[in-house]
């Protein structure tokens, strides 16, 4: 099995103090703060930026994967992720995420993309990870 790590500090207080991420491998490293992840500020992130972009990336990849099984090269798989948090109970929960997918496959047909999308919302390992999120949507363009 492979381990992947990652790290995060919180210096002070909630509203006043602010945290760093840092994946195992050092390769990235970023603030974070109470207003990145519920306020404006966009000159930090939040958990919820990196939980989209570790979700779009691994539906991107495993969607290539089932492609290629059906021997098949995808030129690309570009996916969004809008990740909407909210509350429940009074207390932050992710209640959406909602992937945004286009791919070019040259002569793959829209029906058959549609099927490996399906499959590639249920198989990816990030979105079994995040199964207890109330509602995941996909919604898929094959360009041409």
């Amino acid at each position: 099995m492979k381990q992947h790590k990652a790290k995060a500090q919180w210096n002070g207080s909630l509203k006043e103090g602010n945290g760093e991420f840092e994946t195992g491998r050092g390769n990235i490293k970023t603030g974070f703060s109470f207003a990145s992840r519920f306020g404006e500020d966009t000159k930090a992130t939040s958990p919820e930026e990196l939980i989209g972009a570790a979700h779009a990336g691994c539906f991107s990849m495993f969607l290539s994967a089932l492609i290629d099984k059906k021997e098949l090269k995808a030129d690309y798989i570009r996916t969004d992720a809008n990740v909407t948090l909210g509350e429940t109970d009074g207390a932050p929960t992710i209640l959406k995420i909602e992937l945004t997918v286009e791919g070019k496959v040259p002569n793959m047909q829209d029906a058959d993309f549609q099927q490996l999308v399906k499959e590639a919302k249920a198989g990816c390992p990030v979105s079994k990870a995040l199964a207890s999120v109330p509602e995941i949507t996909v919604n898929a363009t094959l360009t041409e």
